[in-house]
């Protein structure tokens, strides 16, 4: 079965088949780079919520940055959505975004399985 999170767009926010959920576009919002990151990571937890899990399940992680220097500031803020020792294995990498405002997008694959 295979279980979709739409968006007004021509994507969905989640969709969810079988043991896995694959994460679209997870978009921040705010003046800086730790407001939008913070945002997206809220918006990450919540759509893990409505498909009915956690940020804990995450096993795959792609950050887009739009510049590099935001990295370390990254690092530290990620430690606090996920518990100590459950990070998702993770590609970080920079590009421009069609949104002149957009400092980071990130998505994501998610296993809800019993391993």
């Amino acid at each position: 079965m295979v279980r979709r999170l739409p968006t007004p767009y021509s994507y969905s926010q989640a969709v969810a088949a079988g043991d896995y959920v694959f994460l679209g576009l997870q978009r921040g919002f705010g003046a800086t780079f730790t407001e939008q990151l913070r945002s997206a990571l809220d918006g990450l937890t919540d759509t893990l919520a409505r498909i009915g899990t956690s940020p804990d399940q995450v096993v795959k992680l792609h950050v887009y940055l739009k510049h590099i220097r935001d990295l370390p500031e990254m690092e530290k803020t990620m430690a606090s959505y996920f518990s100590d020792g459950a990070y998702p294995a993770r590609m970080t990498t920079t590009t421009e975004f069609i949104d002149s405002d957009c400092l980071l997008m990130m998505d994501g694959v998610a296993y809800t399985g019993i391993a």
